[in-house]
């Protein structure tokens, strides 16, 4: 078996890169094309309706974390079962999982629909803007199976050695998203329902593709008749509950965020926020892509209990995260003003807030990629407690600390710095699990 071999060859720069490169550019190209899908609705709508998109986020992200919380856990536990040679069990698992998926995505769309309008109504919006979020949600909840879908098969196909595959999929995804918000919002008039189509729709490439990939008899993965091991079920949820706790607590930071600004600095300092916030989010989808990446060899040597591949995974993928880091920080100081001017005129006051926060938060893309790898290879080591504990106080505990005592301390500054020493505070607590838990893994030391 050809994609059996992939794990059997030596673990190398090169071929952990194999696994890692494609995973990188995909999130890389997911959080650009984010970027534009938004650029598309306000240009083409107006700000009414990307404040509507706004709104849908928390809905949205639910489904995202739920999404999150299925893959990387199940994906963790079919790869350990693959390790340890149990290929039968883990591919029954792996059915099986995935029709959990789809029960779980139409539940949540039945849900979805009997919320939003008293939701949205009860929210004191004006008509025009709860017109566009009923509209906007009840058109993409319709996608919520496809979207499910997509983010287990993404992660299904690198595990199965179909990286490069998995690529092709996001980027035609991307693409797709693209072409199709000119054509259905501006050529077909549909407004906002085309965007909430687009997206729908170009989410759905990679579900589509993984049906047929994972029929295939010659695939690593593919699907069995499948047995419902409630323990299993479990454990890939409860392993992947960092991921989903991640993803739901990114919600509430951001208001806290635009909440802070308001009051230091008014609307000017939300506009700052959001430059900042994309400079992060460019950057730790390179970490986040890595992380993906590799996380199914370490699944798999780990359920093959190769401790020697999984030093030298560790050793690589250290100093990878090392070298993104500092490329990544020197490059983000070193052209803050270029990067600002894509998003503010120098003569905007947007711009000076966000050149001096940019640079203050750059400091923390020392600290970023450690965190999410470690978070990361804990959930590939099927240990969901210890990465949700890093992931939670990363992304919720330690912000919260820091957004609450800096700005009262050092205004607005205190703002900029909270990013980095949240983040410093994360990574004394990975350092600390990742070398308390080394000797129980093997992942480290002699």
């Amino acid at each position: 078996m050809e994609n059996q071999n992939i794990y059997e060859k030596p673990v190398t720069l090169k071929n952990i890169l194999q696994f890692a490169v494609p995973t990188m550019a995909m999130t890389v190209f997911m959080s650009f094309y984010t970027m534009v899908d938004g650029l598309f609705v306000s240009n083409l709508i107006g700000t009414e309706a990307l404040s509507a998109i706004n709104l849908t986020a928390p809905v949205i992200q639910l489904v995202t974390a739920v999404s999150a919380m299925l893959a990387t856990g199940g994906s963790a536990v079919i790869m350990k079962k693959m390790g340890e040679h149990k290929t039968q069990e883990a591919q029954e698992d792996f059915t099986a999982l995935i029709l959990v998926n789809v029960a779980v995505g139409i539940v949540m769309w039945g849900l979805g629909r009997g919320i939003m309008n008293p939701v949205f109504r009860g929210m004191n919006l004006s008509e025009q803007v709860t017109g566009y979020c009923v509209e906007y949600l009840g058109r993409y909840l319709w996608f919520t199976v496809p979207i499910l879908l997509m983010n287990n098969f993404t992660l299904y196909m690198i595990a199965s050695g179909k990286a490069a595959l998995s690529l092709v999929c996001s980027v035609a995804g991307g693409v797709l998203n693209m072409i199709l918000d000119y054509v259905l919002i501006h050529i077909c008039s549909m407004g906002i329902s085309g965007a909430a189509v687009a997206t729908g729709l170009g989410y759905s490439v990679t579900a589509i593709a993984g049906i047929f990939v994972f029929a295939k008899p010659t695939s690593l993965l593919r699907f069995k008749r499948p047995v419902f091991r409630w323990r299993v079920l479990a454990g890939g949820a409860a392993n992947g509950c960092s991921e989903m706790a991640t993803a739901l607590v990114t919600g509430i930071i951001t208001m806290m965020f635009n909440w802070t600004m308001l009051r230091y600095v008014g609307e000017e300092g939300i506009a700052a926020v959001t430059i900042i916030m994309y400079v992060l989010m460019f950057a730790s989808s390179l970490y986040t892509g890595y992380s993906y990446g590799v996380a199914p060899m370490i699944s798999f040597y780990y359920g093959e209990q190769n401790r020697e591949k999984l030093k030298k995974m560790t050793v690589v993928s250290k100093k990878v995260i090392v070298a993104i880091s500092l490329v990544t920080a020197a490059a983000s100081f070193a052209f803050t003003r270029p990067l600002v001017s894509v998003f503010a005129r120098p003569d905007h006051p947007v711009y000076g807030l966000a050149v001096t926060g940019n640079r203050i938060c750059t400091a923390a893309l020392l600290f970023i990629g450690f965190n999410i790898y470690t978070s990361n290879m804990f959930t590939a080591l099927s240990n969901g407690i210890v990465s949700a504990v890093l992931a939670f106080s990363r992304s919720f505990v330690f912000m919260v600390i820091t957004m609450i005592i800096l700005p009262a301390v050092l205004g607005v500054n205190g703002i900029w710095l909270a990013t980095p020493a949240a983040e410093l505070m994360a990574f004394v607590l990975s350092a600390s699990m990742f070398f308390r838990y080394k000797g129980k893994y093997g992942y480290w030391g002699k």
